[in-house]
């Protein structure tokens, strides 16, 4: 089982430089960072963790930029978004920067996506709330022609394109494609067929959940055995990652304090020590 970072970054955290460096230096395998465009000052949706919404969700970094910049002072992180939220984004520029990213890092990136919760950001883009999932998922099988096919196009109810070209093609080949969010069979269904993992947020219920998603990847053909499982934000222990590692987790994300150096270091630190002495 691998062992991974995630962390809102901002113009007032720690550095993503001095990050990058001190996780690859203490062993961990990746660094994963979330994605909010913006938040609108309406605050009409309320926060999915309880209100207050933090102040890292409006100071957020770019995740493509900012992992761009990761991967440059690292040789062997993975670097990931976790998550971007791809309804909102236009699928010909990010499959852009996703294929630019995994090429300039050596095959070291990981696409984390998400449907999103905030309603008016979802608004602010032009996407309706409840078509955000199938507009999610035609962004990534967009992507994916672009990624996969010399001369790429796709038709669909969100998505249309001619015959296109467009390089950098990602040097993994399928570039892994993992879905945030609650075990549930809309996402399971859309796991099955057309990503490689999945990542739950926390841990409860995994052992329940993942027979059934196995289950659903067999059934589409593919071998279940490939998939990744990672869970995001778990406050880490002993007990909980061997359980994981049992029930065939393939890495653990845990999350570190937007905050300073200071104060993340010293997090880092316990982190660190916890997985070296497993």
């Amino acid at each position: 089982m691998r062992y991974g970072l995630t962390i809102f970054l901002t113009d007032e955290t720690i550095g993503v430089v001095t990050l990058a460096k001190a996780a690859e230096d203490r062993g961990f395998d990746s660094l994963w960072l979330p994605e909010h465009t913006h938040i609108p000052i309406s605050r009409r949706t309320p926060a999915p963790t309880g209100e207050p919404l933090p102040v890292e969700y409006r100071r957020s970094l770019d995740p493509f930029v900012a992992l761009g910049a990761a991967a440059a002072v690292t040789e062997r992180l993975t670097v990931g978004t976790g998550i971007a939220l791809v309804a909102q984004r236009d699928p010909i520029v990010t499959a852009k920067a996703a294929a630019t990213l995994d090429w300039q890092s050596g095959g070291r990136f990981r696409m984390g996506i998400g449907f999103g919760w905030n309603v008016d950001e979802m608004e602010d883009h032009g996407v309706n709330y409840d078509t955000r999932r199938a507009r999610a998922r035609e962004h990534v099988l967009a992507m994916r022609a672009i990624w996969e096919q010399e001369e790429a196009s796709f038709e669909g109810e969100f998505v249309r394109f001619p015959r296109t070209w467009s390089w950098p093609k990602p040097r993994q080949q399928p570039l892994p494609v993992l879905i945030g969010g609650a075990a549930g069979a809309a996402l399971f269904a859309q796991v099955a067929e057309y990503a490689q993992g999945w990542i739950p947020i926390g841990g409860a219920g995994l052992a329940d959940a993942l027979p059934r998603l196995r289950d659903l990847v067999s059934n589409a053909g593919r071998d279940p055995a490939d998939l990744e499982v990672v869970p995001f934000g778990s406050l880490p222990d002993h007990g909980k990652l061997d359980h994981f590692e049992r029930i065939g987790v393939t890495e653990c994300v845990f999350r570190l304090p937007a905050a300073p150096e200071p104060q993340v270091m010293k997090v880092l630190d316990r982190y660190a020590e916890l997985v070296g002495a497993r």
